[in-house]
Order: C-alpha cells, then structure tokens, then sequence
C-alpha cells in the first residue's frame, strides 16, 4: 500500500470514531435495581420465574406424553400372542 492509501485510511477511521461519540451505558433492570426490594428487580424475579414454569410446564408434558406411549406399547406387546403361537381363526381346516 501506499502511503496515500494508509493516510486516508487512517483519517477515515478517525472520523468514523469522532463521529461515533461514547455515551453512557445503562444497566439491565436487575443491575439497576441491586437492591432486593427495589420494585424493578421484584419485576424481572417475577418475569423470570413465570417463564421458568411455563418451559417446565411444556417439558414436563412432551415427557409424560412419550411416557404414555411406552407404556401403551408394552401393553400392546403383550396382548399380542407369542410368534409360535397361530389363532385358532387363521388355521385352515
């Protein structure tokens, strides 16, 4: 590269960061609120544990639907008749 090209590279950035100023950050709801009984942590707590049932709520109900269906299968799988067993209405006369 030239020197033309890194000069103008580097005022480029240099603008892009005069022109991008820092401003201050704000902290999330439980960091702004570090108090317990602060009115914002109390929200995000009560945010937090609505979801985690909801989730344990659905999970819990995709293992007991597969639950029910194994159990449904092995009741299935034993009143089906032993494979060197033949039904009487199958056997021709």
């Amino acid at each position: 590269m030239n020197r033309f090209r890194i000069s103008k590279l580097i005022c480029a950035a240099l603008a892009a960061a005069l022109a991008c100023p820092a401003q201050p950050l704000f902290a999330c709801a439980m960091c702004y609120g570090a108090k317990t009984d602060s009115p914002l942590a109390a929200g995000m707590n009560w945010g937090i544990m609505s979801l985690l049932v909801v989730v344990v709520f659905v999970l819990s109900s995709v293992a007991s639907f597969f639950i029910y269906l194994a159990k449904r299968a092995s009741a299935a799988a034993k009143a089906l008749p032993a494979k060197n067993e033949t039904l009487e209405s199958t056997q021709k006369a």
